[in-house]
């Protein structure tokens, strides 16, 4: 209607400006002086009429605007030719007489020849697949809802093997309709939709798996091993019958991966799990537990037989050595078992069971394979850990983990020279709790990365409202080879460079041990900041001169254990004069820790130790503002 407007109006136009094809070919003063009714002033009839001038640019774009909004005639949709587009056909079920009547594009959809062949409930079954979890006719006929005159929707993936097909080409149909009920209120009826969702399948079924499996041995992950170990004791309950976890742990896998690369110990883990699984029965589980660890449950399993197949994994491990990338690699297993239920009844239990046999079995002397026995020691010794673990999460949500201070005094002057910052934690009642109660469980957790941190926090700050201090504080093993230790340090210095010049790092020597050249990296990156470093408890380890000069530490701190007796023990000031010899030698400074009296105090700097640090000086003192105002010597 609108652009029918704009066309007349056009030609209204056309013919007021005397355009070529309008009436305006006439003068306009002759027209407005002709009377309507004056032939003479009519337009003659001749060919000008029948044969008008062609219409303006105007009008015939206003024409051809008007002709595309006219509707075209089409034909009607071709049902078949959509589907057969989207991949999909239909049918329709008659559950009475069994028989299928199919779209004409089934065939193609679904990839059979002869249509005739699926075309009864019964041979459309016959083509399931044998991991279809279940099937059309399970979806219908089991379903809990009633036709209440509109049918009952459904939907349903399954597994179908065309016929004539192999057994696996078996392509993935989603089949979603609605059955219809009869008289007697029992499915009758039934039609739907169908299409093939293979490559869809494939792929959620690859992140199932993925979700499921670990990547590298195609083993169990954890979480699917706690999840499925739940089904083994419902039927141990059900049949009267015990089943066995086994932890088994890799012997210095840390060194395969120092010593060969991380590829290299991938191929061991990875062929240590084929040949596992190879000794495990069809109905056993086996799992990677974690990086270092395999778990295998053990289906109707008794002590005996678990110890049995204990030493059988232990043997196949050890039988000939790993073929991998970089040469044959040998490899020696420990592992943890236990019964259950008699020794746990969940999961979790049962492999927090294991876990404990398995350290165990790793402490030296110990037997390849021990097996779990409850001990009302042990297990009061669990439940103190636990205690003590809660206690420092709640200590560091609380801001209740404090440090101490205690003065590194020159031994000719007897002037602080600096002060350690010695971590304590404030209990709920306000007590403090002693380090030898939090340290241990601490270590074995976790959580003592965090008290780390938060002891590191508080001795910046310390030193950025004492501009003359100097502070050294104690680092963990765990702490110091955390890959992102030094970017953790860096944020906490910030724009405070002079800070980091005041502050000593302390290391233990078990740290040292345990990796010298992880510890070195640390140690250069942390001298980077202009921050020293010192070698704690030197004596209780097994550094070797080579790894003290490697290290270039800036102190050497004899463990005190040596010192406190050095007044009353031949042995000590022969061992902690030889340490001291050493440290000489290489010229790095010395601290005596645990300096108790005046006559150790005196034999030590007769043997020119340069600083001194126990109670005859000063005992460690948690400042008054920490406290809520009470000054408390910790």
């Amino acid at each position: 209607m609108q652009l029918g407007y704009l066309t007349s109006r056009s030609l209204r136009n056309a013919v007021r400006r005397g355009e070529p094809g309008g009436d305006g070919d006439s003068a306009p003063d002759q027209r407005r002086g002709d009377a309507p009714g004056d032939l003479s002033a009519q337009p003659p009839v001749g060919p000008d009429l029948y044969n008008p001038a062609p219409p303006a640019p105007r009008v015939l774009a206003a024409r051809s605007a008007l002709a595309r909004l006219k509707p075209q005639t089409r034909s009607a949709p071709d049902p078949r030719a959509i589907l057969d587009s989207i991949g999909q056909t239909v049918y329709d079920w008659d559950l009475h007489t069994d028989r299928i009547q199919w779209g004409p594009n089934a065939g193609a959809v679904i990839g059979v020849k002869v249509i005739e062949s699926i075309q009864t409930g019964r041979a459309y079954a016959d083509c399931l697949s044998h991991d279809s979890e279940s099937s059309r006719f399970e979806a219908i006929t089991r379903s809990a809802a009633t036709d209440e005159g509109m049918g009952v929707p459904f939907q349903i993936c399954y597994g179908l093997v065309p016929p004539d097909s192999p057994r696996d080409a078996t392509i993935w149909i989603e089949d979603t309709g609605r059955w219809f009920a009869g008289p007697d209120g029992k499915p009758a009826r039934a039609h739907g939709l169908v299409r093939v969702i293979t490559d869809r399948y494939q792929q959620e079924r690859q992140q199932a798996l993925r979700s499921r499996f670990d990547a590298l041995t195609g083993a169990l992950n954890r979480a699917s091993l706690l999840e499925q170990t739940a089904n083994f004791f419902e039927q141990a309950a059900k049949r009267d019958q015990s089943f066995a976890a086994l932890l088994i742990g890799v012997d210095n896998l840390f060194v395969l991966n120092r010593t060969y690369g991380y590829d290299v110990a991938d191929q061991v883990i990875s062929g240590l799990a084929k040949r596992l699984r190879a000794n495990c029965r069809e109905r056993d589980l086996l799992a990677r537990y974690a990086g270092n660890k395999f778990a295998v449950v053990l289906e109707n399993c008794d002590a005996a037989e678990m110890a049995a197949a204990a030493e059988r994994f232990v043997e196949v491990a050890a039988a000939a050595p790993f073929e991998t990338s970089g040469g044959p690699v040998p490899l020696s297993l420990r592992i943890g078992g236990v019964v259950a239920p008699r020794n746990g009844r969940a999961a979790h239990v049962l492999f927090q069971h294991a876990e404990e046999a398995l350290d165990l079995a790793r402490q030296p002397g110990a037997s390849r394979f021990l097996a779990y026995e409850p001990s009302l020691a042990r297990e009061d010794a669990r439940m103190r850990a636990l205690k003590v673990s809660d206690e420092i999460v709640c200590a560091l949500n609380s801001e209740r983990i404090l440090i101490a201070l205690q003065p590194i005094v020159e031994a000719t002057s007897g002037e602080p020279a600096m002060y350690e910052a010695l971590m304590r934690l404030r209990r709920s009642d306000g007590s403090l709790a002693a380090p030898a109660a939090v340290l241990p469980t601490a270590e074995k957790s976790g959580l003592i990365q965090m008290i780390d941190q938060r002891v590191l926090e508080l001795a910046l700050k310390k030193l950025l409202e004492h501009p003359e201090m100097r502070i050294a504080v104690n680092m963990s093993g765990q702490t110091l080879h955390e890959p992102d230790f030094i970017s953790r340090f860096r944020a906490l210095i910030g724009a405070r460079p002079e800070l980091a010049r005041r502050l000593t790092v302390e290391l233990t020597e078990t740290c040292v041990i345990a990796d010298a050249e992880a510890t070195a990296r640390t140690i250069a990156a942390l001298k980077q900041f202009g921050t020293r470093v010192a070698m704690d408890d030197f004596g209780s380890g097994h550094t070797s001169f080579k790894n003290l000069r490697l290290l270039d530490v800036d102190l050497v701190k004899i463990d005190g254990a040596f010192v406190q007796n050095l007044s009353r023990s031949v042995d000590d000031r022969f061992f902690v004069r030889t340490l001291i010899d050493l440290a000489r030698h290489i010229g790095i400074p010395i601290v005596a820790e645990w300096v108790e009296d005046g006559e150790t105090a005196k034999i030590l700097r007769d043997w020119g130790v340069e600083f001194l640090q126990g109670d005859y000086f000063a005992a460690a003192r948690v400042a008054p503002a920490d406290m809520d105002g009470k000054f408390a010597v910790a």
